[in-house]
């Protein structure tokens, strides 16, 4: 019974899961798109090389860096929900949330190798990992019907809406296909 009563939570829980990963997945692309657009090429090589020299406990303060800078921007959310300033509120949650993946993608994708040493961080990365595998076997059959669904649906109206249904009572869209067709310029023939 409580399992039940807790399903949709669950699935709410699986789907901001899922869409926080599908999030990075691709601000990671787009941020290696701004990279290419801009020099930062050098900037990446220089962190990789900087980071290449630390220990894997040194390189857990490069990591964690983005979210204080971030910092700021959550605390300027705040103030706009106090004063009810709901549309300034939702654009900071939104700049803070992009900014905050798409850094935090690129510097991952710096530190990961010297991360993935320390024993706790790989537990956690896998766990990660395991969850995300998880919430996409308990999203994914509703994904699957809402597809089916969608399908049948199209299916349906394009039904309803061929020129041969009879059951289409007046034909109004047979007389408009004859009337774009008499409208239409006449092709001379080559």
């Amino acid at each position: 019974m409580m399992r039940r009563a807790l399903k949709p939570f669950w699935i709410a829980l699986a789907l901001v899961f899922l869409f926080e990963a599908w999030l990075w997945r691709h601000l990671t692309a787009l941020i290696h798109f701004v990279i290419n657009l801009f020099p930062l090429q050098p900037l990446k090589a220089r962190l990789a090389a900087l980071v290449a020299g630390l220990s894997p406990y040194a390189t857990l303060p490069v990591f964690i860096i983005p979210f204080v800078l971030l910092l700021p921007l959550k605390f300027l959310e705040v103030y706009f929900l106090v004063r009810h300033r709901w549309i300034a509120a939702v654009l900071v949650l939104v700049l803070a949330k992009l900014l905050g993946l798409g850094v935090t993608a690129f510097i991952f994708d710096v530190t990961k190798p010297k991360l993935l040493q320390l024993a706790w961080f790989r537990w956690l990365y896998e766990l990660m990992l395991v969850w995300l595998a998880k919430a996409h076997a308990l999203v994914d059959p509703f994904k699957q019907q809402i597809r089916d669904w969608t399908a049948a649906s199209k299916q349906r109206v394009l039904a309803w809406l061929s020129p041969d249904n009879p059951g289409r009572s007046g034909g109004f869209l047979r007389r408009l296909a004859w009337l774009r067709r008499r409208l239409r310029p006449h092709q001379p023939a080559e």
